[in-house]
């Protein structure tokens, strides 16, 4: 009977997790600002946010790699004063899997953040609250439903993510080793028991991710009527 290796499912979920928490806190101000603002800067940015879901993963995977690489800028500085490397790493995992994953956040978030009543807003001001206690006390428990729907679905992307962390941080076993690359690799070596095993609890979890936004979704919707 096949053994089942739990290290690919506990890093695809820690990798995951980490990747939706750091596109919740990067991608909330730029889905704010997108929300706000309109015109050819507002356009560019929402362009350059959308890219990644247009280009193969494969090919984000090595923009990513390029610019990571202990050759490149930012690699050469992060390893000269910090001792970090990125390539081939758990930490370069997480980056490839927020890449691949902040736009799913960016366009819920924005969305939900435009469906806020502008007047709620207006009257806020008039009563003399600051821009972050608006933000804060009004447009994000009004939008809140929104915005955990599109972490849900972040979260999920990232769960999934094959090529481009496989080009990022590999397939190291023990090391890098994710759910999707662990699936893919027992496929090249024929050992379908353990394929079949892996992709069922993949499967599962999938299942249950999605479940659960849809839930959010019918709240959301409950929630604006």
């Amino acid at each position: 009977m096949n053994k089942l290796d739990l290290f690919p499912l506990m890093l695809s979920l820690r990798v995951a997790g980490i990747a939706t928490m750091l596109a919740v806190l990067a991608g909330l101000p730029l889905a704010w600002y997108l929300a706000r603002r309109r015109g050819r800067l507002a356009d560019l940015l929402d362009s350059l946010i959308t890219l990644p879901l247009v280009l193969p993963p494969t090919v984000l995977g090595y923009y990513l790699l390029v610019a990571l690489g202990r050759q490149s800028p930012i690699g050469h500085f992060l390893e000269q004063q910090f001792g970090l490397t990125l390539v081939f790493t758990p930490r370069g995992a997480v980056i490839a899997a927020c890449v691949a994953s902040i736009p799913y956040f960016i366009k819920s978030a924005r969305a939900a953040l435009e469906g806020v009543d502008r007047d709620l807003v207006d009257a806020a001001r008039t009563l003399g609250r600051t821009e972050g206690e608006i933000f804060l006390a009004i447009i994000v428990p009004i939008a809140w439903r929104g915005l955990a729907a599109g972490g849900v679905l972040t979260f999920a992307r990232a769960l999934g993510d094959f090529g481009t962390t496989l080009m990022v941080a590999g397939g190291i076993p023990g090391r890098t080793l994710t759910m999707p690359i662990a699936i893919y690799n027992s496929i090249l070596a024929g050992d379908r028991g353990m394929a079949n095993l892996l992709v069922a609890v993949m499967t599962l979890a999938a299942l249950a991710v999605i479940f659960t936004l849809n839930r959010l979704q019918r709240s959301f919707i409950r929630g604006r009527d």
